[in-house]
């Protein structure tokens, strides 16, 4: 049988996002002793309890929310009054300790999910990072790795999805071209700044990309704002080598 620490220790080597509950106090009536574990992923509880029904709830929703909320801090601590916090009859009080783990990655963004951003995808998931990709097209998806590194999000409209981007990402276009990749740089040049963004696309969609920010009305030092062509000058154009040079110019922006 499977240990509360051995499913942890799966977690942690996994690269998951996960939250361990623990109960660290009881006083009065409580369903649960003191040192009761949980185990929760972003699909909810994964391992173990602290005491069923609505306090589980309860702390599943605390700890989900430890786990989207990239600027909170990552242990929090709660004293629970069971009657008054909890809606339960026993009146109880219940302290429990919160620590979130493998939510400070590198957080990456790709829209696409073609040739390159597979090979770019399956290289980066080999690093500490956390990667998101956005595409339109369900069988394209599909074909990427599987990793708990990576989420898979269907869209059908790519431009809107810029608000949902974590602070801070880094963020690379490489959907099926021009048409696509447009709408949404226009709209993280209107709203976002991110410390890193790039176009895959040669000189020539560069130099049009630029024409097109300008006739959106943005300011000309925002055609200075994000790479295109995109990665080092390095390799071929062999979709392999146009990942890593990707992921290199990634690497050294970050530092």
């Amino acid at each position: 049988m499977v240990t509360f620490f051995e499913a942890e220790s799966e977690l942690v080597e996994s690269g998951a996002p996960f939250v361990a509950v623990t109960v660290v106090d009881t006083l009065g009536s409580t369903p649960q002793d003191r040192g009761a574990k949980m185990l929760v992923t972003e699909d909810g509880r994964h391992f173990g309890t602290v005491g069923g029904g609505k306090i589980e709830a309860r702390a599943v929703q605390e700890a989900l929310s430890l786990l989207r909320d990239d600027s909170a801090p990552k242990t929090r601590f709660f004293q629970w009054s069971l009657e008054k916090d909890i809606g339960m009859t026993c009146g109880g009080i219940v302290r429990v300790y919160f620590e979130a783990f493998n939510v400070t990655r590198w957080k990456i963004v790709v829209f696409g999910a073609g040739h390159v951003a597979n090979a770019l995808i399956d290289f980066l998931i080999r690093l500490d990072c956390r990667v998101t990709c956005y595409d339109t097209r369900e069988e394209w998806l599909a074909r990427l790795p599987s990793s708990p590194k990576l989420t898979k999000i269907l869209s059908s409209d790519l431009p809107a999805e810029v608000a949902k981007i974590s602070d801070g990402s880094f963020v690379v276009l490489m959907t099926m071209g021009h048409t696509t990749d447009k709408p949404i740089l226009i709209e993280i040049l209107r709203t976002r700044t991110f410390p890193y963004l790039g176009v895959i696309g040669s000189n020539a969609k560069a130099k049009r990309l630029r024409q097109d920010v300008r006739d959106a009305g943005l300011a000309e030092e925002m055609t200075k704002a994000f790479y295109c062509p995109v990665g080092l000058e390095i390799g071929s154009n062999h979709p392999q080598e146009i990942a890593i040079s990707i992921a290199a110019q990634m690497l050294q922006t970050r530092g």
